[in-house]
C-alpha cells in the first residue's frame, strides 16, 4: 500500500474512534433524556446492551493498564504511512484535537470508571425491555 493509503486507514480508524466514543457518550445521554421523556427506544435490550458492553471494555482496559485498540491501530497506520504516530491530515488532525487530550493514566481511569459506574447505575434503576409480542408473534420493530 502506499503511504497515503495508510494515512487515509489511519483517518478512517480515528473516525470509527470518534463514532464509538459518540456511541458510549451519547447513548448514556440518550439513555437519561428517554429515561426523563418516557422514549421507548432508549429501553431496547440491544441498544443498552450494546451501550453497556461498550463502556464496560473500555473500563476494563483502562484498569488492565491496556491501551485502545484502535488508538494502537491508528498509530500503527500513520507510522506505516511514513508520519509520525499523530502526524495526521486536516481531518485527522482535528479529530485528534477533539479526542485526544494530555493527563494522567489515573485520570483517564477514574474518568472512565465514573462513567461506566454511571452508565451501570442507569442501566439498574431504568433496565431495558423484552420486546412485546402482538399475536402475530412479532415485535413492532419487525412489523416496520
Amino acid at each position: 500500500m502506499s503511504d497515503s493509503t495508510y494515512l487515509i486507514a489511519a483517518d478512517l480508524t480515528l473516525a470509527l474512534h470518534a463514532a464509538f466514543i459518540a456511541f458510549v457518550v451519547g447513548g448514556q445521554g440518550f439513555v437519561l433524556a428517554g429515561w426523563l421523556r418516557g422514549w421507548g427506544w432508549t429501553r431496547r435490550r440491544g441498544f443498552r446492551l450494546a451501550h453497556l458492553g461498550a463502556i464496560g471494555f473500555v473500563v476494563a482496559q483502562t484498569w488492565l493498564g491496556l491501551l485502545c485498540p484502535l488508538t494502537v491501530l491508528e498509530s500503527r497506520l500513520r507510522a506505516l504511512g511514513g508520519g509520525s504516530p499523530y502526524s495526521s491530515t486536516f481531518i485527522g488532525h482535528w479529530l485528534q484535537r477533539l479526542i485526544y487530550f494530555d493527563a494522567s493514566a489515573w485520570v483517564f481511569t477514574a474518568l472512565y470508571t465514573a462513567f461506566g459506574a454511571l452508565v451501570v447505575v442507569s442501566y439498574l434503576a431504568y433496565p431495558p425491555r423484552k420486546a412485546r409480542r402482538d399475536a402475530a408473534g412479532t415485535t413492532p420493530v419487525e412489523k416496520a
